[in-house]
């Protein structure tokens, strides 16, 4: 029973003791709910995706905590930019994101830890069509108008 308790004592505080998360908290970035989403996207990219070298680095620009990995081995660099989802984002501020050089990741991180991505480009990218064994059966050309009556 007592090996129990204490890991339930421990549990609150593996955040804290985490080194990815000392790392994060060593930058010295003043919103603290923003380290809390860097850290949990950093969970996210190495455990769960299994991103391969993810570090982070601070944005003094913008000041928040950057990631930056790879997808896979060999894959290019992506920067991934953690925030919650409470928090504004501005032109420039996408803008500065975007300057770095690298594909960006705007990642929002809810009250509740749910992470959502949205890769961010420089400009409009047209969408790639679909995928899949699709036809345009034409039936809208062929649709009789309803008549008012």
């Amino acid at each position: 029973m007592s090996q129990a308790s204490n890991r339930d004592d421990a549990s609150p505080n593996w955040i804290l003791q985490h080194p990815a998360y000392q790392q994060m908290k060593s930058l010295e970035i003043e919103d603290s709910a923003q380290v809390h989403a860097a850290f949990l996207v950093y969970m996210d990219l190495t455990e769960v995706r299994r991103w391969k070298a993810v570090s982070c680095a601070k944005s003094p620009e913008l000041q928040v905590i950057l990631l930056e990995g790879r997808e896979k081995e060999g894959a290019p660099v992506q920067t991934v930019l953690p925030l919650p989802a409470h928090r504004s984002l501005s032109h420039q501020s996408i803008r500065q994101a975007l300057d770095r050089g690298f594909p960006v990741l705007l990642c929002a991180v809810a009250s509740d830890s749910t992470l959502v991505y949205q890769r961010m480009t420089d400009g409009l990218v047209t969408p790639d069509p679909p995928a899949g064994p699709f036809q345009d059966l034409g039936r809208r050309q062929h649709r009789k108008r309803r008549q008012k009556h």
